[in-house]
């Protein structure tokens, strides 16, 4: 079974955490990870750095242009994790544009995901109907969960065809709009969260965009699966480092 999978049967809230490939250094990407393990995080997203990153903040478009500024790509980064699961058991998804994906070659990069030990994959502007019919066997025969992204403004129907097409959780994106830490959420993510919740979908939901403390971690996850972290774990990274990564980790558990 899929490490996603095994994990989202675990009978607790999750956590996951978002942070970009080759920052704040080049060479500090496996480091994250294992401190991230270490101190009880349940999934890590790895960002693949790309020029154009439509999804995403300025925190993270930042941390994405210093990454490529220090030379990260996507073999670099194939070449830091060929050991990762020797050291590392929680599930490992890379976030990343269709682009750079599409340079290496689709089935390579699978390919290479699947030698590597990365459980899943999520490409915000990979559209459903291309991955559905071009790419979902390619996936599958490389053992690669794609999760797809879905906002308040997103219809009931494509709702339920992401969650026809699906294996592992749905990301829903807390509000309209880019990536970013917020302090609190207000009744229009409330509304929503409750009403995915009531559409009794077969894949759980994972809440991302604005989580940033263990009052919106909360607030996520009364109804959703878990919740993801990005920005604010940027932000932790670019003021101290990756020395105190367990101290960010302890603020939201």
């Amino acid at each position: 079974m899929n490490r996603i999978n095994q994990k989202l049967q675990e009978d607790k809230k999750l956590l996951s955490i978002y942070f970009t490939a080759g920052y704040p250094s080049l060479n500090d990407t496996v480091g994250v990870i294992e401190e991230l393990e270490k101190n009880g995080v349940d999934m890590i997203e790895i960002g693949l750095p790309f020029s154009d990153p439509l999804a995403d903040g300025p925190t993270i478009q930042a941390s994405s242009t210093q990454a490529l500024e220090n030379g990260m790509t996507s073999q670099i980064l194939f070449d830091q994790l060929k050991d990762i699961r020797k050291t590392v058991s929680i599930p490992l998804i890379i976030m990343g544009y269709l682009n750079p994906m599409m340079q290496y070659g689709i089935e390579a990069f699978c390919k290479k995901c699947q030698e590597v030990g990365i459980d899943g994959l999520i490409i915000p502007n990979m559209p459903v109907a291309v991955y559905h019919e071009q790419f979902q066997a390619i996936f599958e025969k490389y053992g690669l969960i794609n999760v797809f992204l879905i906002t308040p403004q997103t219809s009931e129907e494509r709702i339920r065809f992401i969650d026809s097409i699906s294996n592992g959780f749905i990301y829903m994106v807390s509000s309209a709009g880019t990536t970013g830490a917020k302090s609190s959420f207000g009744t229009t993510q409330a509304d929503y969260f409750d009403r995915i919740g009531t559409m009794n979908l077969k894949n759980p939901q994972i809440v991302g965009f604005g989580i940033s403390n263990r009052e919106t971690f909360n607030q996520a996850t009364k109804k959703a699966k878990g919740a993801i972290i990005g920005s604010a774990f940027i932000k932790h990274l670019t003021k101290n480092g990756t020395k105190t990564i367990a101290d960010f980790v302890s603020q939201i558990l």
